[in-house]
């Protein structure tokens, strides 16, 4: 399948992992026994609450599990010392990147096995971090601290306490069940993401480094996953091109298929043979808001894949829907999405055709819709692929103008770390567009279950323009 064609857009966290230039991705330090139970959160995107969240449970299930979580064999020896080249590597790290380049290592590295705790530390021998070692990726090392301070049981627990605790807070209620638990660098935990569909939730491990440490994060977030009603944990295995397995962590093995909630839809997840761990969790905020946008309005969704945002947009009373894939399969789960959450998918259409030639042929009969979503998979799985990336987004784009109303929303989504913001928006200039009356409306990116690091862009992936 041509990859310019379809909706497996898993490039983020796993079709980059050829070299440094070829591999793309995908807060605080206070210590979780220290927290008091009430917190305060602001978000930039929804406004400021100051409604008081008790967070205590969460506090005592992790304090309790303290002295049952192991400590690595590698903790038990001198920890290894990794020294990097002269060079630019130490102040970027300093600056909280957390990836350390094969390249940028001078001594150390082959004395390292996967999942080993080792000390980095720059060419004027002073210490830099500590990391969990990956030797065979071009990732070698991923840092988890700065200085000296050690990879162990307690920081584990801190850091993926403090993740529980941020979802809990976000996800209050039941209106939404499917969300990321952990989100590797994002949330200091790099190379490990957790995502939750409802009962079940599936691990997956960036490299050999974080595989090696899976037992070390199942003894920490396995019990709270059970405290929230999640009675199955796995861990999705599988590289490029291989069909994913799951090895389960804790309780029974999960279905092929699972029902969510996402913002009150009820969402078919195929877990067995869905992208990423299941489902795209990352573009779940901005279904939502396409689906605001959507009421009266042809909407028109371009590699639709499992159909998000056509149900959004079904559910905010579109006139019509019109979902475009490759993949009959994925029509298949949208559909059944569709009926789940009380809609008949008889009253819209799901078209399995080449985006391309569909385009050109609506362009041909001269039919127009009043919302475009595209949102394709990554056009740019190295940095080397940028220009050809932007010329293949500039075509989709003037393809999607052509088919837009006068008084249209065009909603234009790009996954591929190595594309910025700033190179993505020139491909939906008046000269790429080939009109003149579009404005920028919105600049969106991925949830708040999704969070970033400021000296980390490569996990500011995920860019969604909306141009009216």
């Amino acid at each position: 399948m041509n990859v310019m064609q379809s909706k497996s857009r898993a490039s983020l966290e796993e079709a980059e992992a050829s070299g440094p230039a070829e591999h793309a991705v995908n807060d605080c330090t206070t210590r979780l026994s220290r927290i008091e139970p009430c917190i305060f959160f602001q978000w930039a995107h929804g406004g400021t609450t100051d409604q008081t969240f008790d967070r205590s449970s969460v506090r005592e299930t992790f304090l309790r599990q303290g002295a049952r979580t192991r400590t690595p064999s590698s903790h038990m020896r001198a920890v290894l010392e990794i020294g990097l080249r002269a060079g630019g590597a130490a102040d970027r790290l300093a600056h909280g990147h957390p990836w350390v380049w094969r390249e940028a290592i001078a001594r150390g590295l082959e004395k390292a096995e996967a999942g080993q705790e080792v000390q980095v530390v720059g060419a004027d021998g002073a210490p830099v971090g500590r990391g969990l070692a990956d030797p065979a990726s071009p990732i070698a090392v991923r840092l988890w601290t700065r200085g000296k301070d050690p990879i162990d049981e307690s920081l584990f627990r801190d850091r993926v306490g403090r993740a529980c605790v941020l979802r809990q807070r976000l996800f209050a209620g039941d209106a939404t069940d499917a969300y990321r638990v952990l989100h590797g660098e994002g949330d200091r935990t790099p190379g490990f993401v957790v995502d939750r569909y409802g009962h079940v939730s599936v691990l997956r491990t960036d490299g050999d480094g974080a595989a090696a440490r899976v037992s070390d994060l199942v003894d920490v977030l396995g019990p709270t996953l059970e405290s929230w009603g999640v009675s199955t944990l796995v861990h999705r295995v599988g590289g490029k091109g291989e069909k994913p397995r799951f090895d389960v962590l804790r309780g029974e093995p999960p279905p092929d298929t699972v029902e969510v909630k996402e913002h009150g839809l009820t969402f078919v997840v195929d877990l067995r043979h869905g992208q990423k761990t299941g489902a795209f969790l990352d573009q779940r905020e901005n279904r939502l808001r396409v689906g605001e946008l959507a009421a009266e309005r042809r909407v028109l969704n371009l590699f639709s894949y499992a159909g998000g945002f056509s149900l959004f947009a079904a559910s905010r009373h579109a006139t019509h829907v019109t979902s475009v894939d490759v993949a009959a399969g994925a029509h298949a789960t949208a559909q059944a999405s569709f009926r789940a959450s009380g809609f008949d998918p008889g009253k819209h259409t799901f078209a399995t055709a080449d985006v391309y030639a569909f385009l050109d042929q609506a362009r041909k009969r001269g039919e127009k819709w009043d919302l475009i979503i595209s949102d394709p998979p990554s056009f740019a799985p190295s940095e080397k692929a940028v220009p050809r990336a932007l010329s293949a987004y500039r075509a989709l784009h003037r393809a999607c103008a052509d088919v837009l109303d006068r008084r249209g929303i065009l909603c234009a989504a790009s996954c591929s770390s190595h594309v910025d913001m700033t190179s993505f928006l020139t491909t939906l200039d008046d000269a790429a567009l080939g009109r003149d009356d579009l404005r920028v409306l919105e600049l969106r990116g991925a949830g708040p279950d999704h969070p970033t690091l400021a000296a980390f862009p490569e996990g500011r992936y995920l860019k969604l323009v909306i141009l009216g």
